[in-house]
């Protein structure tokens, strides 16, 4: 069917099938059957999904930051992309925590909570650096993001499942476009490569804690999983609606093993940074460059609380 213009394409009602998930713009899972499976948490889930939604939120965010900044105009418009995949990766998973719980929508969760309550892992929030930090923490992020999606797939929840399974496509996308620049920079010139390995310096304190999991001080978070990938808890009684993060590990370390042989790089040989007590981003502690970014990032919605456009 012809169309005398992209926006009577876009609205033409006879094709729902042509959106991934609802149809609606407000609500990205409007038309969705959002109803828990039985025997599916509902803090569990709806804690599960904000731990991703936050994860990709925030580095949406930093990436966005990079529009107009980046040194060619074809990494301007991959960076771009890769910020946007993030972002309707975020109004998703929002929007099915939001919907889980019972809480306000995708916009209040990523609007109007303050600090402590976002629990995305403190890697997504970092200051940008040079364009070899960029590709050293965006290389980090999405190969541990794919191998978390990709398990994700097989969720009781068939709305986190749809969510994963469309993620991994973009994911695969964006692990292997850094990839390559990792390669480029790190078997091009002995700059290029001070610059990647300076970034994989930086970045690389905040690599173990994509593995953990909120802090439980004698009590089972809702967001622990109960075991290894999607199995009932140790009662019977439920069944784990996420994997457990530290599952991935193994994988994680095997891709990136693969890019930096291919790279000649080097893991570097720093330590950990450890969080606050003990407890770190997912537990809502984060780093000062956390309280700039959601100034930045909130202040219009907050400036104006019902303002739509």
């Amino acid at each position: 069917m012809g169309f005398d213009n992209a926006y009577e394409s876009i609205t033409e009602g006879v094709d729902d099938a042509r959106w991934a998930f609802g149809t609606g713009f407000e609500d990205p899972l409007s038309g969705i059957d959002t109803t828990l499976p039985d025997g599916v948490d509902a803090d569990e889930l709806a804690t599960y999904c904000l731990m991703l939604g936050d994860d990709a939120l925030i580095m949406s965010h930093r990436l966005q930051q990079w529009c107009t900044r980046l040194p060619e105009l074809e990494e301007e418009v991959a960076i771009a992309n890769i910020a946007l995949d993030l972002l309707g990766q975020a109004r998703l998973l929002l929007a099915r925590s939001a919907a889980a719980s019972g809480a306000a929508g995708e916009d209040h969760l990523a609007f109007f909570r303050d600090e402590h309550e976002f629990r995305n892992v403190r890697l997504a929030e970092l200051e940008n650096g040079d364009f070899g930090e960029l590709i050293a923490r965006l290389l980090v992020f999405a190969t541990w993001r794919l191998a978390v999606f990709s398990r994700l797939t097989g969720s009781p929840d068939p709305v986190l499942s749809a969510i994963a399974a469309k993620g991994v496509k973009e994911l695969r996308y964006h692990r292997d476009y850094v990839a390559q620049w990792a390669v480029r920079l790190g078997d091009g010139t002995p700059y290029s490569r001070q610059r990647i390995a300076a970034g994989l310096e930086t970045v690389w304190p905040y690599v173990d804690e994509l593995f953990t999991h909120p802090v439980d001080h004698g009590q089972k978070h809702p967001s622990e999983p109960a075991g290894e990938v999607i199995a009932h808890d140790q009662h019977g009684g439920g069944v784990g609606v996420g994997i457990d993060l530290a599952s991935v590990r193994e994988e994680f370390d095997e891709v990136l093993a693969q890019v930096f042989r291919a790279a000649t790089l080097q893991i570097p040989d720093v330590s950990p940074l450890p969080g606050v007590g003990g407890r770190a981003g997912r537990d809502g502690v984060h780093t000062e460059a956390m309280g700039y970014l959601l100034a930045e990032m909130q202040s219009v919605a907050r400036a104006h609380p019902d303002g739509t456009w």
